[in-house]
Parts: C-alpha cells; structure tokens; sequence
C-alpha cells in the first residue's frame, strides 16, 4: 500500500465537514520571546473530544461499508482514541465498545461513556489491546487501530492543511508524535502542499520509540514505557505510520518529564490553554531548542484531556523545574524556639511557606537534632540558591529534594 497522499487527506476533509472543530492558530508571544523567533500555537486541545482522535477515527467509521457497520467496531485506548470512536460511532449511528486501562483517568472513562460507548477495562494499555482485538475476532466487530490505518493516518493529517493555511510562510511544525498517526498525517499533508517545511516529531523520553524504530529501519518494540504523557506512550509504531515518518519527517526529538511540566505549566498560566502532558511535547521542544527549527514555528497542542489529580502533581513538579517551587530538609536542634528562628528566617528571605513538618526519628539524626521537612514558594532558579546558600552560612544542615 502505499504513502497517504494531499488529496487523501483533502478528501478526509471533506468527510470531516461540520464533524469537527476548525482549532485556531494562536501566536504564542512568550513562546516567541524565549525562543527569539516567530512561534504559533496549533490548539487541538480545543477540538471536539479534547483531542485530535476524532478527525481520523471519523473518517475510519465513516468509509466502513453498512455490513461492518452493522457488526460494530472495537477500540483499545488510554482515552483520547476511546473518546474520538466513541463519539464518531454514536455521530454515525455505529455501536461501539471500548477496552481502557483500569488505570485510566475517570473524566476520560465518564467521556467515553457519556458519548454512548459500551467500556470494559483491563489491566494495563497492552492487555487492553489484546482484550479488544479477541473482542472484534469473536463478535464480528471491526477493530479500530488508534493510529496505524491509512483512513486514520489522512483524518489525523487535515491538521497539517490547516496549519499550513493558517500560518502562512510557516518554516516548521513540531508535532507529538506516539503512534505516529499525527505526525504520519501532519508530515504527509505539508510535504504535499510544501516540501520545504520541516515537520519534526517530539517524543517523551520515557516513551522514546521512534529513534531506535528508525535507526533500524524498521518498527522496534520499547521493553517498557514511563511518562506522564499518557497519550505518547506507544510501545511500538505500526508499518503504516512507520512508512510515512521514516519517509516524510524530518527530525524526531525527545523530551524530558521536566521539560514537559515546564510546557504544561507555560500554557496554563500565560497561554490560558489547559493541555495535557503528551500535548505539550512541541511546546517542550521549543523551550529546549531554541533556535534549532526554521521559524515560523508551529506547535500542535495535541490534546487537552488532563485528570486533574494529575494536572495538580504536573502543576507542582514544574513549579518545581522552573524553580519557583522547593522543597528542603533541614536539621536544626530540638529546642524551643529553633523552628520558629528558621521560619521567620526564612520569611525574610522572602520564601513563603506552603507545608512544614518535622521529625525526631530519622535515621541519621543526632541525637537532640530534629528534621524539618519545608516546601517554599519561591521567585525563581537564583533565588532558591540563594535560600541554600543563606540557611549553609546560617549553620543549618540542608538538603534538596523533588
């Protein structure tokens, strides 16, 4: 088979009419101001479900024939992939039944259900996978692969036609690459409208499959995946979309967890754009690279959809990396008096005080000596150094964390 092409993906579109949302291009002035170029932000996380899933598993249901519509169709997804089937299906008059991992977010497992999806869960994202392709061999039910199908791969790509036509003159795209379904789609749509835009994909460290599938030559597995970017966390790419990102992607780069809270708590707070982690990747890239990619830059904000118990830990640890949030040990004497002398110093220094706590049996604590657990607030990377170095000239015992 071979490579989507332009006028596949001009024709999803067509299909794509009134279905989803056209997301806007919002130029990002502080993105701009930290890179020294021009950057723009693609908001998928405004699309309908959340997400970008819905354009290509739209465009799945609606060229299957009315025998396979009539047996249903299957899906396996952490959540942004269940929400675009489930809500396509009920759009299309199609019964649906979705595998998630018992792990899953509840607002993505209340989405899925509230589109009309039958859900089950299993284990973990793989034993999902498996759970529903047996479901589609033993009902008749066709399985919908979150990325790797042509009609998934030109659904996903009519955001690339998008970006092109509103961010005219764009010298490249940085898009969230997992599966490679956007990528694949994004890549096949601007390199048929424009070969010379660059189209980079971003990857989480944790989750880093394409560097080594490429290196081969050929979809590698990942032993293990670990990041809070759910929706990148793809074991393994698939021969289509491997097909379209060795042929027509540019670069591929990785983040870190750091670089994504960073991102995250960047669109929050001077963005105004709620994201999820695996949405931020671009954002990521752009923060740690700049320079690096021909301007004007585009970012794909892939999705939106954050459980927010995680978007309140995402929120702390980027404070965190960004230096506005630390946490110290400190051993002071176990006399009255010393634990308010440490606060107050620390008042002065201009830390505020979020939490406090402290300890009398610490393994490795003298004897008379107490532990006292602080978690600050603070005005940025220098200043936290410079509360350390002014609790060491003090006398204190101090020690950092995460």
């Amino acid at each position: 088979m071979g490579l989507v092409g332009v006028e596949d993906i001009r024709a999803a579109r067509e299909l794509l009419a009134g279905v989803i949302r056209h997301t806007p291009v919002e130029a990002s002035r502080v993105l701009e101001q930290r890179y020294g170029d021009p950057v723009a932000l693609k908001c998928e996380n405004l699309q309908r479900t959340g997400s970008f899933k819905i354009r290509g598993a739209y465009v799945r249901l609606q060229r299957l024939s009315d025998t396979e519509r009539g047996r249903g169709v299957a899906a396996a997804s952490a959540g942004n992939h269940a929400q675009g089937v489930a809500l396509a299906a009920h759009l299309l008059g199609i019964g649906a039944t979705v595998f998630m991992p018992a792990g899953a977010p509840l607002p993505k497992l209340a989405a899925t259900r509230g589109y009309g999806a039958q859900v089950h869960l299993a284990d973990d994202l793989q034993a999902t996978l498996a759970a529903a392709q047996a479901f589609a061999e033993d009902t008749g039910a066709v399985f919908i692969h979150p990325f790797d199908h042509p009609d998934i791969v030109a659904g996903q790509g009519t955001v690339g036609l998008e970006v092109l036509e509103q961010l005219p003159g764009a010298g490249s795209v940085l898009v969230p690459a997992g599966g490679g379904g956007l990528v694949a789609g994004v890549a096949a749509a601007v390199k048929g409208v424009d070969p010379d835009v660059t189209v980079v994909g971003v990857q989480a460290e944790g989750a880093a499959v394409w560097p080594d599938s490429l290196a081969a030559g050929h979809p590698v597995a990942l032993a293990s995946t670990q990041t809070m970017a759910d929706g990148i966390a793809v074991g393994q790419p698939g021969p289509v979309t491997f097909a379209h990102v060795s042929k027509l992607v540019d670069d591929m780069v990785t983040v870190s967890e750091e670089s994504l809270s960073r991102a995250l708590l960047l669109c929050l707070e001077r963005a105004k754009l709620v994201v999820e982690p695996a949405g931020v990747a671009a954002v990521a890239a752009v923060l740690d690279h700049p320079g690096r990619f021909p301007a004007p830059v585009c970012a794909v904000l892939s999705g939106g959809n954050v459980d927010p118990l995680l978007l309140m830990h995402v929120i702390q640890y980027g404070l965190g990396a960004a230096g506005r949030f630390l946490t110290l040990r400190v051993t002071v004497p176990d006399r009255p008096g010393e634990l308010a002398a440490l606060l107050a110093r620390l008042g002065d220094l201009g830390a505020n005080v979020v939490d406090v706590a402290h300890s009398r049996i610490v393994g490795s604590l003298a004897l008379g000596d107490v532990e006292v657990a602080l978690s600050l607030e603070t005005r940025g990377p220098q200043h936290c150094s410079a509360l350390v170095d002014e609790l060491h000239t003090a006398g204190y015992t101090v020690s950092r964390s995460r």
